[in-house]
């Protein structure tokens, strides 16, 4: 039943990230071969240049791979990023998690506002399917985010509401 579930929500991901989440049903992390990769995406209504472009695999010498949190710009601002996908903003949330603690993915979090809700979605069904194919190592990353999320988006909310007071403040000044 909670398989059904999560199967729904898939559509609401962008088709990149739908990818994604296939691929990474299917090869996790580890490299694939590219026409598979290319099949693939062509069922999800995506390409593999189009993926590369979105910053989510490395596609090199007949191989495809996703990449990892770790592998991901430090850099990365959703606010500018031209092929935005949720698959992104999850693996993004854990790096910055990882790297600067709640605060910091709060921030991130504030950034994405109301895309952030998709991404809390897809990270859960990530966990459930490292649980599901005994993936522990991945399965970490993502349980981190999800226990960590209530917090983030407190902080987030509280981040906002500063700004707003200091904004509004500022205008009567």
């Amino acid at each position: 039943m909670l398989d059904e579930t999560l199967a729904e929500q898939e559509g609401d991901f962008d088709a990149d990230s739908r990818w994604a989440l296939a691929w990474f049903e299917q090869c996790g992390f580890s490299p694939g071969e590219y026409g598979v990769a290319e099949t693939l995406s062509k069922a999800k209504n995506t390409s593999v240049s189009g993926l590369v472009e979105a910053g989510i695999v490395r596609s090199k010498a007949g191989k495809v791979r996703l990449l990892k949190p770790s592998e991901l710009s430090g850099d990365w601002d959703p606010t500018t990023d031209k092929r935005l996908t949720t698959w992104e903003m999850v693996h993004h949330l854990i790096r910055v998690l990882e790297a600067g603690g709640e605060g910091a993915a709060a921030e991130l979090v504030a950034k994405l506002g109301s895309n952030a809700e998709t991404a809390r979605e897809l990270c859960y069904r990530l966990y459930t399917l490292c649980e599901r194919k005994k993936r522990a190592a991945e399965a970490l990353f993502y349980n981190a985010l999800v226990q960590s999320w209530p917090e983030i988006t407190r902080l987030a909310r509280e981040g906002r509401e500063t700004t707003m007071k200091t904004e509004t403040a500022d205008l009567f000044e």
